[in-house]
């Protein structure tokens, strides 16, 4: 499919996705943090429940990803991203009527809705306008996504100091809300599979169909599996690096550096990375940075140099820029024209449960065994999936020249 627009405008369906994907995740982020911690503990939050509301829009993503996805393949991805872009516009507004941590939960849970439906959707989208320079195209989607996730909790957080008022700050998360909204309804609506005339017990049958197929590739599964085995290792170091490092004489400046290095590489280098996995082929750039990733992470809680941490940060989020791009990119290619949105919920709900989980193991893991075995532990699992996924996962598509030739 040509990524062309159809009314004359300059902006391209992908740039405008790129710039949605943006903005959502701005004001997504600008709602959690540091915001949302410092909010729920006014209002009398005990520290569990303070985690519990912080993770609820993750659990959100888990149970509501993959049937988003697959709805999109039977309603259409426009249809669904709006859906989406209702919940970052809608539930913003209702944060300044909260006065309770029970109310703040479900409010939380509610407002997760908006990545669930938007984040695999919107891949999908992606995936579905591209197909020789998939992997590049999915690369630049990831790292405006993750820009945005990096600028909102900056600007949620000045907000919040110049105003001093969680009711501004959230209404200000609203109204930049409805901009990704604005700009989903200028996507043309050209969703050739989707038939007006199906009846329901159609949309049923193929929406079922959908998950079933998607969910019986071994390869999907696999390759989804290894994604969430690296947000394991992901989330262990986000969430226990600063305390580490804190731990061993680091300053909050010297701390926010070395995690600024891994932020700032793996945002830089998801657009290349995916596109050298269009040119040499999804599984060797998977392999190669997971592999990074299980070698690099040890690194950290081995030393106590800021100069050795810097390196090994930018080095891990390395391996993290050349892993998404292309796992994303080939479980678009494991499956067929019209499934795309099924496969990237499976991918998003698997990809979820594994950021969600390595915060939780590293910290068992660290209170039984320390850090650096803790770390270690950690590091030998996503090596061990690289190995699962080189023996059990086939690359569907040969790398293409620039002019679409099949190499050799």
């Amino acid at each position: 499919m040509d990524p062309c627009c159809d009314d004359g405008s300059r902006m391209t369906p992908f740039l405008t996705l790129v710039l949605a994907g943006f903005l959502s995740r701005v004001g997504y982020q600008m709602a959690r943090s540091p915001v949302l911690p410092r909010f729920a503990q006014d209002l009398g939050a005990a520290p569990e429940l303070i985690g519990i509301i912080v993770a609820a829009s993750t659990v959100t993503g888990v149970l509501i990803k993959l049937p988003a996805g697959a709805l999109s393949d039977v309603l259409g991805r426009k249809r669904m991203m709006l859906l989406g872009c209702l919940f970052f516009a809608g539930p913003p507004f209702l944060y300044p009527f909260v006065e309770s941590p029970g109310a703040l939960l479900a409010l939380r849970f509610l407002h997760g809705f908006a990545t669930a439906i938007f984040s695999p959707v919107a891949s999908a989208f992606v995936a579905d306008l591209f197909q020789r320079d998939r992997g590049e195209k999915l690369g630049w989607f990831a790292s405006a996504n993750d820009l945005g996730a990096t600028v909102g909790p900056l600007a949620g957080g000045l907000l919040l100091f110049y105003t001093a008022s969680y009711s501004m700050t959230y209404l200000a998360v609203g109204v930049l809300g409805l901009l990704p909204l604005v700009m989903v309804v200028r996507l043309p609506d050209h969703d050739a599979r989707v038939s007006t005339g199906s009846t329901l017990a159609e949309r049923s049958r193929q929406f079922w169909s959908g998950i079933r197929e998607v969910l019986r590739s071994r390869a999907v599964l696999v390759a989804s599996t290894l994604e969430a085995a690296m947000y394991v290792g992901y989330g262990a170091f986000l969430g226990f690096f600063p305390t580490y490092a804190r731990g061993v004489g680091l300053n909050d400046a010297q701390i926010a550096l070395v995690m600024g290095a891994q932020l700032a590489t793996t945002v830089l280098a998801k657009p290349l990375s995916g596109r050298l996995s269009d040119r040499l082929g999804r599984k060797p750039m998977i392999v190669a940075g997971l592999f990074l990733c299980a070698v690099t992470l040890p690194m950290i809680p081995a030393s106590a140099s800021f100069w050795i941490l810097l390196p090994a940060s930018a080095l891990f989020g390395l391996g993290v820029a050349i892993v998404t791009p292309s796992t994303t990119a080939l479980v678009a290619d494991l499956v067929k024209a019209g499934r795309q949105g099924s496969a990237m919920g499976v991918f998003g709900t698997i990809w979820d449960s594994g950021e969600a989980a390595g915060p939780i193991l590293a910290g068992f893991l660290i209170a039984s065994l320390s850090y650096t075995p803790a770390f270690g532990l950690i590091a030998a699992f996503m090596a061990a999936m690289a190995l699962l996924f080189l023996m059990m996962v086939k690359d569907p598509s040969l790398p293409v020249h620039a002019d679409g030739r099949p190499t050799a």
